[in-house]
């Protein structure tokens, strides 16, 4: 099972396979794999895809404690890296608790990198409460699915377990963020077409939120 992994050239790697001495390149980003728990079961997600297959260490048969999370750090040079990302297979904020301690636990070891955490936004209805406030501490960035410009595409798209008033929610969630943290946006997929890509522009040109559109790997 693979807790820390990297990004390069389309391709996942191991944190644990990168060899510091010998390898000319080394990434600029770790992942951080802590659950398979999504609210969401999103039609484009590589979780409902074979292309899964091709990375299935990814997938966890048991969550990683925080200390287990902290071991494998204690194995990496964190001066190597400019940024630890909460990713994975899974919705990172469904394990609020373990993002704080980590992250707490990497900027006492760096202060200065950055601490980001991919999320579908929903983390008040998952934690039930405000989210935003309890990461001003640590963490630096958050980036959030939006990929729909309505409620009803939204829960379409995502058949979100929190029903119609997810959309709401994640909107909310991102202006929260927005008020403490320095760098906030949000997200669309290109397979949902240019005119839906216009329209999530538009919303976030209204709420001064930025976006970013993602080619569909």
């Amino acid at each position: 099972m693979s807790i820390l992994y990297s990004y390069k050239n389309g391709v996942y790697i191991r944190l644990n396979e990168i060899n510091y001495e010998e390898d000319e390149e080394i990434p600029e980003s770790i992942y951080i794999n802590l659950t398979n728990k999504c609210p969401c079961a999103c039609s484009f997600c590589i979780r409902s895809s074979d292309k899964i297959k091709e990375f299935d260490d990814l997938w966890l048969e048991v969550e990683p404690t925080i200390q287990e999370v902290i071991n494998e750090f204690e194995k990496h040079d964190l001066s190597k890296y400019k940024e630890v990302i909460f990713c994975g297979y899974g919705e990172p904020l469904t394990r609020l608790e373990a993002i704080l301690e980590i992250s707490n636990y990497l900027k006492g070891r760096r202060e200065e990198i950055n601490i980001r955490i991919n999320t579908n936004g929903l983390g008040d209805l998952i934690n039930k409460k405000e989210v935003a406030p309890l990461l001003l501490k640590t963490i630096d960035s958050v980036s959030i699915s939006l990929n729909a410009s309505n409620a009803e595409e939204y829960l379409r798209i995502t058949k979100s377990k929190f029903g119609i008033e997810s959309y709401e929610a994640l909107l909310k969630f991102a202006l929260s963020c927005q008020r403490y943290l320095k760098d906030v946006r949000l997200t669309v997929v290109d397979v949902i077409g240019e005119d839906e890509i216009k329209k999530c522009r538009e919303i976030c040109d209204n709420k001064n939120l930025k976006l970013k559109v993602r080619k569909f790997i």
